[in-house]
């Protein structure tokens, strides 16, 4: 009989960590605020487009490259990984401030492309700490979760672009130093908070309710900084305007928080033994305890969270004695696969393949947004950054939303969505090959919620065809799909641009290093969308084999209790 662990004095419910995990994924997201300082770092270094192109490729490969604090968030503690996290920020923002600001001695281009891998690295080890911890601590809600906190890192780049042109006034190596600073700050502030918790293992309506409420709040959050942004671009705003517009957006972020605070002033009546949502352990015995409690089946298995790459040794040296006859059966889609194991099936790899497409080249366009805009004739990068984000965030978690009413509703796989995500970016990738300023802004907005989409989409699948016990490494490496995808397109891309450049300064004999027409990005926009065309046949692949396990997962429309591992 499963009971609930008793609760120490100062323990916490799991939202306090989920409102946490918020602030840490809207500060760790700073990657995607490339365009906003790529100009001026463009200038500092006198590159290229090309060279600017692989420098936006090294804040995706950083920001992507989370394979190690996948394996580490087995072993250490949630606020240890946001430790790391803040100090790769503070070497890599700081040394790419120091760059575009002249503070010190000149930085060499190649210091420079690993100052940005690193401080966007720092998102990876921020963004694994508080998404494996929450996943692990809402099982039955992962698409929620997922949703939510992919969502509001989606938003991230709208809040810094808000702060970038309300409060420091458009100055890049301000901006720099401020996200050098800053995000530290929230690590510091927020890591007593992210911590593993007692799941709770049988489906409420109010935890349905809260989660409701915090998605909400997000989508508030959204409209209202895709608001503010428009309006300084229209309206000359006062500093004092400015500073109200940053209260109540501070403000707003702090709503999730309301959840936690309404459940300690008005705790709802419950049966001894069950609680209305999990609880967090105040010390590691609780810890421990909680995860004896847990199933050891695939799909919602978080017990003993414990890397066994030991016990694998031991077994090994126990069956080359003969002390051992039994080979460990091989583990099914749905239940918890070992890194290693997932690495041969072919599913893993036709979600990486979709990933590395749909992402790959989404990341593309966000990289270049600045060219872009200019290539179509709109100057300010501002309200397409916003755009974009804003739609990465409605991807994101309409993604969780969306995907959660597929499998419980219809059983159908989250990769369903996928699809119908990848065949709009052919669309959208015509459109933006034909280069008209009327189509940019919609364009842009389409592509940041298919883009959004897919993140959040691929997170869950992973968790629920591999198991959540390996999960940190597992969608991880999948990840490493954006930072190739963006390496190989952002390349073509560059390529075609500076080409461009070259033809129109051959016969106009113009100064100015932009290009300007719809042919400075028509052949890779061409180019993405037979590449999307790929994607969707791969999307429907996948989809159709994986079938079977979403209807055995969610029959009758509810998370079902999975077989066990260990049989």
């Amino acid at each position: 009989m499963r009971g609930a662990v008793a609760v120490k004095a100062g323990s916490r419910p799991p939202w306090v960590g989920l409102g946490a995990a918020v602030w840490v994924q809207v500060a760790g997201g700073a990657s995607s605020t490339f365009a906003l300082y790529s100009h001026a770092l463009k200038v500092a270094l006198a590159a290229d487009q090309r060279r600017l192109a692989l420098l936006g490729v090294a804040c995706d490969v950083g920001e992507n490259l989370g394979l190690l604090p996948g394996v580490l968030c087995n072993r250490l503690h949630p606020a240890l990984l946001l430790l790391v996290g803040a100090a790769a920020c503070l070497l890599g923002y700081g040394s790419t401030w120091l760059a575009v600001s002249a503070s010190g001695p000149a930085l060499p281009y190649w210091l420079i492309w690993f100052a940005l891998c690193l401080a966007a690295n720092s998102g990876a080890w921020l963004g694994t700490a508080v998404l494996v911890t929450n996943m692990r601590n809402f099982p039955l809600s992962r698409g929620a979760v997922a949703g939510i906190l992919k969502g509001y890192a989606g938003l991230s780049a709208a809040v810094y672009t808000v702060i970038y042109t309300g409060v420091l006034h458009d100055s890049a190596s301000n901006f720099l130093l401020f996200v050098t600073l800053g995000v530290p700050v929230v690590c510091l502030v927020t890591m007593y908070f992210v911590r593993p918790c007692e799941p709770s293992l049988v489906e409420n309506s109010s935890e349905q309710v809260h989660f409701l409420f915090t998605q909400l709040s997000s989508v508030l959050l959204g409209v209202y900084l895709v608001a503010a942004t428009i309006l300084d671009h229209f309206v000359t705003l006062t500093d004092a305007v400015n500073y109200v517009l940053l209260v109540i957006m501070v403000l707003v972020l702090f709503v999730p928080l309301t959840v936690p605070l309404k459940m300690t002033l008005f705790p709802s009546n419950r049966r001894k033994g069950q609680s209305d949502s999990s609880e967090c352990s105040s010390s590691s015995a609780d810890h421990d305890h909680t995860e004896s409690l847990l199933p050891s089946s695939s799909a919602s298995n978080l017990g003993n969270i414990e890397d066994d790459d030991s016990m694998d040794i031991d077994i090994l040296l126990a069956e080359g004695e003969g002390a051992i006859k039994q080979k460990r059966r091989r583990p099914k889609r749905g239940e918890d696969f070992r890194f290693r194991e997932a690495l041969l099936k072919a599913d893993f790899w036709l979600l990486f393949a979709v990933y590395f497409i749909g992402v790959g080249s989404g990341v593309t366009v966000l990289n270049n947004l600045a060219q872009v805009g200019i290539a179509a004739g709109v100057a300010d990068t501002t309200i397409s950054l916003a755009l974009f984000s804003f739609g990465n965030f409605f991807g994101r978690l309409g993604g969780g939303a969306v995907s959660e009413y597929l499998v419980r509703s219809r059983t159908l796989p989250r990769t369903t969505l996928i699809t119908c995500t990848q065949v709009m970016m052919i669309i959208i990738y015509l459109l933006f090959a034909l280069g008209h300023h009327a189509t940019l802004h919609v364009s842009v907005a389409l592509l940041g919620i298919c883009y959004g989409a897919q993140f959040s989409v691929m997170v869950s699948t992973s968790s629920e065809l591999f198991g959540l016990k390996h999960f940190g490494k597992i969608f991880n490496f999948i990840s490493l799909g954006n930072p190739l995808g963006a390496l190989l397109f952002n390349s073509l891309a560059g390529y075609v641009y500076d080409q461009e450049v070259e033809r129109q300064h051959a016969t106009t004999m113009d100064t100015d290093i932009a290009c300007h027409g719809p042919n400075c990005f028509r052949l890779t926009f061409c180019v993405l969308a037979g590449v999307a065309s790929l994607g969707t046949l791969l999307s429907i692949v996948l989809t159709v084999r994986i079938r079977p396990v979403y209807q055995m997962l969610y029959a009758g429309g509810s998370f079902s209790q999975p077989r066990s591992s260990a049989h």
